[in-house]
């Protein structure tokens, strides 16, 4: 080796090129927005941070759709992207506030609960950085997110996460995770400070219902289904049994444990008078035996791996070579959620939630979810948010 320093100086500008080549994609997907086109139904947009004065302006607070009434009466909560690698339950709200007109009652939509997770990402699996969706227009792109909150938003993590206010021990890595922080805490880390708004808005808006839009492996024995404590169990029963009845998709209940905490559809109805309800889609995606984690994948739900396990019964849900469609889980959750309004409103006149405008799941399955999709190119600026 004739000069040691020359070579020095190539390996050190060829690791610089690779962390640039490497960190580029990634630095551009934290800062891509994705647009969003408010429907006529939306009334008004605020922050979460509106509801929370320490989390307002952070890189966690995010938009609050809010679509109000021509009459008043009850109202609801609708998250999605609690974990930002389920993304049916982000598209399904985002066609809700594109589309969605109130008639009666105050609907709020979270579409993105987790900001932060939705610019996370997880490379050694193999995660897309986007999807996209197919329009009449052309291709709507989406971001892929995470299940945890970035690093780069809260750190470090504590060697062991204790839960507040139980004090229950949890794993590290879950208070970065928003279904493991409610009911959260004002002055706590930054994910507490995001279930604490939450649990604000519900408080003192007297929210009736709160959904939180999941999904969850076909090999998990909690997927399909609609999960709901003692207070809610009565409506989620009938509404399972009314979109397997009219609709012809299963969506069971599962109870909400009682000793297991931080839990969106636990600790919503123990510390609010909300109704809790978490709704978990199948998304093969999420499965450990699976072939690479495509975008097809992520849209289609097809896998010869899951397919053979579906042949021995070893898979919680039908699966078949049609696979688990973003349109099938996108329907469900339409359904499933308008179903359990149409079940509380039966129930309480006075404080009924009224919904027209929102496409159900034989509407998804027949149209695609591109179909419910506004072209922002098209659209009024003051109507688009990005997220």
């Amino acid at each position: 080796m004739k000069n040691p320093k020359a070579v020095k100086i190539v390996l050190a500008v060829a690791v610089a090129a690779l962390a640039v080549a490497g960190g580029l994609p990634l630095h551009k997907h934290r800062r891509y927005r994705m647009p969003v086109v408010a429907g006529p139904g939306v009334t008004k947009v605020v922050k979460l941070g509106d509801f929370a004065p320490r989390l307002k302006g952070s890189k966690a607070d995010t938009d609050v759709f809010v679509l109000e009434g021509r009459e008043p009466g009850g109202k609801a909560l609708f998250i999605a992207n609690t974990h930002a690698n389920e993304p049916a339950g982000l598209l399904a709200c985002l066609i809700l506030i594109e589309n969605a007109v109130v008639e009666k009652g105050t609907l709020y939509v979270i579409p993105v609960f987790n900001a932060s997770a939705s610019r996370n990402t997880k490379p050694g699996d193999g995660y897309p950085l986007y999807f996209d969706i197919p329009t009449d227009w052309g291709a709507k792109r989406f971001r892929m997110g995470n299940r945890d909150a970035s690093p780069l938003e809260q750190w470090p993590d504590p060697d062991v996460f204790i839960h507040y206010p139980d004090r229950q021990l949890l794993s590290y890595i879950d208070i970065r995770n928003t279904n493991r922080t409610w009911p959260g805490r004002a002055n706590g880390p930054l994910m507490e400070r995001v279930t604490f708004a939450a649990m604000e808005l519900l408080r003192n808006h007297n929210v009736d219902a709160a959904i939180d839009f999941h999904g969850a492996e076909t090999m998990f024995p909690v997927t399909n289904c609609i999960v709901a404590p003692e207070k809610s169990s009565k409506i989620a029963t009938l509404a399972s049994m009314t979109v397997k009845a009219m609709e012809g998709f299963d969506s069971h209940v599962e109870p909400s444990p009682k000793n297991f905490r931080g839990l969106s559809h636990r600790e919503i109805g123990d510390f609010a008078e909300t109704m809790p309800f978490l709704l978990e889609a199948p998304i093969p995606f999420l499965d450990q035996p699976t072939g690479p984690k495509t975008v097809k994948l992520l849209l289609d739900g097809k896998d010869p791996f899951l397919l053979s396990l579906a042949k021995k019964k070893k898979l919680f849900v039908p699966y078949d070579e049609d696979g688990w469609p973003m349109e099938k889980r996108v329907g469900q959750h339409l359904s499933t959620a308008l179903e359990i309004l149409r079940q509380f409103s039966k129930r309480n006149a006075e404080r009924s939630i009224v919904i027209s405008g929102a496409p159900r799941y034989a509407d998804l399955v027949r149209d695609g979810v591109g179909k419910y999709f506004h072209d922002p190119a098209k659209a009024d600026p003051k109507s688009i948010y990005y997220e």
